[in-house]
């Protein structure tokens, strides 16, 4: 999140956010990322959403969060002209109080929303492919769902404060009002509440995810690795490839704009600097994600690649790509003949059926 860059103890910005609001490097690099990513995201998440929810249908865990993803990418590229006029308008915003308070809400659950999403992405997956007879319980729509709610339930309390603070400020020096650029001190009560807040998000929201999710991703990578059979060796060399693309993607996008948070939010507590430009920029590493996962999650599943290629007038795969029926990168097949045999390959709640090793099962 934008941290506040305004002394504790003065009743205007410094120095340093006077500077930054004037940044010229920053007014011309926000509205072009942010410009292309939605003009990315939106038809990109529209289209997958419409295939996953019209065509695919949430018959698996990973299709659910999937469609969580997607949802919340919607969101961000929803709010995301408001910020573009924003800061071509001279980082002045017009449109009020309670419309700041919706779009930073909205874009920031958004960035937070997508990294634990992706993190029971790759929980789904690590107990898929390295415990995929002992966790075929656990691994069922109305836990999938449930784990949603949750994520969702504690981006609203951490996120709470934003909601109820008057987030605009007026910069008198420049003319202008910014939207979350600059926070009032009365946000919360004293230094060391922003500190607890400030941290919390960093730590529940992000570093415990990034661990959980690297870890869980090199787990899934070293099994399929050591996996030896024979009739799956093309679909497992494309799926250690796209989770290595998956985490590369995580760790490029969102790592960078947390940590300068954490220095920029120690370093303005504590120590009187501010890195709040750095991060700034930064935050646009984190809305490209959006663009992303269409690509990289998406196109991982075989019935999204055919609905595109159709609808681009395309038709079908190439013969060296159709090894199976709507099969995927990440399908039972690929991921272990026990979890095959099990009829739990893809966490369903309905019984063991002749048509289950045709279900998707969409990373």
């Amino acid at each position: 999140m934008q941290v506040a860059t305004m002394d504790m103890n003065m009743t205007r910005p410094d120095n340093a956010t006077i500077l930054m609001l004037r940044d010229p490097t920053i007014a011309v690099v926000l509205p072009v990322v942010y410009s292309l990513v939605a003009l990315v995201s939106i038809p990109g998440n529209l289209f997958s959403l419409w295939v996953l929810c019209c065509h695919i249908g949430p018959q698996s865990p990973s299709v659910i969060f999937m469609i969580n993803l997607s949802v919340t990418d919607l969101m961000l590229a929803s709010v995301l002209p408001f910020q573009i006029y924003y800061h071509c308008n001279g980082n002045h915003w017009v449109f009020g109080e309670l419309l700041c308070n919706v779009v930073t809400v909205a874009f920031y659950a958004n960035m937070y929303s997508s990294i634990l999403t992706m993190t029971c992405i790759s929980v789904e997956r690590f107990l898929g492919v390295v415990y995929p007879l002992a966790s075929a319980r656990w691994r069922r729509r109305r836990y999938a769902v449930a784990a949603c709610a949750g994520v969702w339930l504690l981006l609203l309390a951490a996120l709470s404060p934003l909601a109820r603070t008057d987030l605009t400020y007026t910069v008198e020096a420049l003319g202008i009002v910014t939207c979350f650029d600059v926070l009032k001190s009365t946000m919360l009560p004293s230094v060391a509440m922003w500190a607890i807040f400030l941290f919390t998000l960093f730590i529940v929201l992000f570093f415990i995810p990034f661990v959980v999710t690297v870890a869980c991703y090199t787990a899934t990578i070293l099994t399929l690795l050591r996996t030896s059979d024979p009739h799956g060796r093309g679909q497992r060399r494309r799926a250690v490839s796209l989770a290595a693309v998956v985490l590369l993607a995580f760790v490029t996008c969102f790592a960078p704009n947390n940590f300068v948070l954490l220095v920029h939010m120690v370093s303005r507590l504590f120590l009187g600097g501010s890195y709040y430009h750095v991060y700034k920029l930064t935050l646009c590493l984190s809305c490209v994600n959006n663009c992303l996962d269409p690509f990289v999650y998406y196109f991982a599943s075989r019935e999204f690649q055919l609905r595109l290629r159709r609808y681009l007038g395309y038709g079908r795969l190439p013969a060296s790509c159709r090894d199976t029926r709507r099969e995927t990168l990440f399908s039972a097949r690929t991921l272990s003949a026990r979890s095959i045999s099990s009829g739990h390959g893809d966490g369903l709640d309905a019984p063991s059926r002749p048509s289950l090793n045709r279900q998707e099962s969409v990373f």
